[in-house]
């Protein structure tokens, strides 16, 4: 069983940054997971992958934002990170954390992140 919880979503302008959080709660080591990855959904909209990261700390990023976006993860604190800049009024929307355990999908309550132009 694997519990996420996201937090640093907010309001910002454009250009401006932002770190989400992702603090993993597991009874297990977070090795375990093979995969964790950050997803936001606009509305109206399909729930996107933003970026990836593996248990390697192999990282992959969708178009729209590389370059401007930073995955990292520290294990010691089983908490992974979104470092978003230069921020766009398209990216606003809900983000979730998603981790890959087990061939199981685990899901975030998801955080708001609105950028105004």
């Amino acid at each position: 069983q694997v519990q996420l919880r996201e937090s640093g979503g907010g309001l910002v302008q454009a250009g401006g940054s932002l770190r989400l959080s992702c603090a993993v709660s597991m009874q297990e080591s977070i090795f375990g997971i093979n995969a964790m990855g950050w997803y936001r959904q606009a509305p109206g909209k399909q729930r996107e992958l933003v970026a990836s990261i593996t248990r390697s700390d192999s990282t992959s990023y969708a178009d729209s934002v590389k370059g401007r976006f930073t995955i990292s993860r520290d294990n010691a604190k089983s908490t992974v990170y979104l470092q978003m800049n230069t921020l766009k009024p398209e990216d606003s929307a809900v983000y979730y954390c998603n981790a890959d355990f087990h061939l199981r999908d685990y899901w975030g309550q998801g955080t708001q992140v609105t950028v105004s132009s």
